[in-house]
């Protein structure tokens, strides 16, 4: 995108509109552990890819104060019952204040449920990740999108995602040509890209019209070369302006001369 007048306005152009939520923000509720005892730990490249994405939504979606993004973080989707949770890599919710930060969210509580789920594909994980929450994601909680993907680029690529049909059902997303799946919920589409250096497949967010959401890191880098360029400019500018000037003398003094 050429300037961040330009981002400001595809924010607002391209960031869906929903309700606010009928609940409210609740931090914890005593009873539902907002931990586990299963120490899995992640591998450096769910690491990268997570926080990569988590990034580029918090940078895009910061322009509303009514959407929360969860990281790896317990959701309990039926009061009463502590065993129905889920602790997704990446989700987001709509119609919910930012803050404060939630230990676990509780989808009864907030009236709320996630418009779309991402996770990240691991060995431990993998089998579940494709079949069995495809319809606990989708039915029994009544998120929107799922999706999964494969970060590490030495493991075959592994990008899919599904969508509630508006008759209940489940219905797979069709890739684009690229291999990108467009994000009906969010209004985005998702596609990876190889990174040569991290050895990391990052799957990576895109306005409709096709521009990148780019990272925190990037965006100082592209403020920086805007910088750049404007003194490059000034720079030439003032040369010019010097340059006129001594024209003007050289030609003052010409015309003097003939005089």
């Amino acid at each position: 995108m050429n300037t961040l007048y330009d981002f400001k306005l595809k924010q607002r152009k391209y960031i869906p509109v929903f309700p606010k939520a009928t609940g409210k923000p609740t931090i914890y509720i005593e009873g539902y552990p907002c931990e586990d005892d299963e120490h899995i730990a992640a591998t450096a490249f769910h690491g990268i890819q997570i926080n990569t994405i988590f990034d580029q939504l918090s940078r895009y979606l910061a322009v509303n104060e009514l959407i929360y993004i969860g990281v790896d973080s317990f959701i309990y989707y039926e009061e009463g019952d502590k065993t129905k949770c889920v602790a997704p890599d990446i989700y987001i919710v709509f119609g919910v204040e930012k803050y404060p930060l939630r230990r676990s969210f509780y989808t009864w509580a907030e009236g709320a449920v996630p418009v779309a789920v991402i996770e990240f594909l691991s060995d431990s994980t993998a089998h579940q990740d494709r079949t069995k929450k495809v319809e606990l994601y989708l039915k029994d909680i009544g998120v929107q999108e799922y999706f999964i993907h494969q970060p590490e680029m030495e493991k075959p690529a592994d990008f899919h995602g599904w969508q509630r049909s508006p008759s209940g059902g489940i219905v797979e997303i069709e890739p684009d040509d690229d291999g990108g799946l467009f994000s009906e919920a969010l209004n985005l589409r998702l596609r990876w890209e190889d990174d040569q250096t991290t050895h990391v497949r990052l799957l990576r967010p895109y306005l409709p019209d096709g521009t990148p959401i780019t990272t925190s890191m990037e965006e100082k880098h592209l403020r920086e070369e805007a910088q750049h360029l404007h003194e490059e400019a000034e720079a030439k500018v003032s040369e010019l302006e010097a340059e006129i000037e001594r024209l003007r003398a050289q030609i003052a003094n010409t015309n003097n001369e003939s005089a």
